[in-house]
């Protein structure tokens, strides 16, 4: 399945143009985020660039999927801090965060992204033109009829990210995207997201599948055991690694 790559030119609001100062870069300076006693992200220092694909990568359980949700307002860091270069009064509208299970609503496939347009308060006309161009965008619309829930793995993936990219994100974090897939919905999936990307959202993907990272992502945040431990190039990382854990990484002798 190819998915079109021409760009998505949707403004903000009720079908007229909104005129919006960029959030991008977003500067993540000293976060740590504790649970109890247990220490899971230490002082962590950052910077996301707009545009591309930046891949957070690392071990099982470094961290991961809690920097994407810290990084998105889902959880609030114990000490430091996100600055936005902007950061309006609608921040969590003008970004979006797809995860390893996606949650759909026990509705129609077409009715899933419809309801998340109604929630950003787009007119009706607004809400089905996107729908419709988000279904054929992602190759689901032979099953806009059906119910969301009952769709292969693969695509409800393709239907959380259509739900997603119908809001026109600025910024869009997922959470090993790919995971438990065939190689077929995997590619697909890739596909997407670097169309995703392609049509002017920055895409911030978790993973530890290193073939992947080689395949769609530009630069590369290394986190092991709740640290950056190296950030830069794609081919950077792999051809020269910041520092011995992340070589040991790439070796496949790096464990938790």
């Amino acid at each position: 399945m190819r998915v079109c790559s021409s760009p998505v030119n949707w403004r903000r609001g009720r079908g007229h143009e909104v005129n919006t100062t960029p959030l991008l870069p977003l500067r993540c300076e000293g976060l740590c985020f504790r649970a109890g006693d247990l220490t899971l992200l230490n002082d962590v220092n950052f910077t996301l660039e707009a545009g591309g694909i930046t891949a957070v990568l690392g071990p099982n359980g470094a961290g991961k999927t809690l920097l994407l949700k810290l990084c998105h307002g889902l959880l609030l860091p114990t000490t430091g801090r996100l600055q936005w270069q902007h950061t309006p009064t609608d921040l969590r509208a003008r970004q979006a965060m797809v995860f390893q299970k996606p949650v759909l609503l026990r509705r129609s496939v077409a009715a899933n992204i419809e309801f998340a347009l109604k929630v950003r308060g787009l007119a009706s006309d607004e809400r089905s033109r996107r729908t419709r161009d988000m279904l054929a965008r992602t190759g689901l619309a032979a099953l806009a009829e059906r119910p969301a829930r009952v769709l292969s793995g693969g695509e409800q993936q393709r239907l959380a990210l259509a739900r997603a990219w119908a809001g026109n994100p600025e910024i869009l974090f997922l959470d090993e995207p790919a995971a438990n897939l065939d190689p077929a919905a995997a590619r697909t999936v890739e596909e997407l997201i670097t169309t995703i990307a392609a049509s002017g959202s920055k895409v911030v993907i978790a993973t530890h599948d290193l073939a992947q990272v080689r395949r769609i992502a530009q630069d590369v945040l290394f986190l092991h055991r709740g640290r950056v431990l190296g950030q830069g190039s794609v081919r950077g990382f792999f051809e020269c690694p910041p520092n011995e854990t992340a070589a040991a990484f790439l070796r496949g002798e790096l464990y938790w």
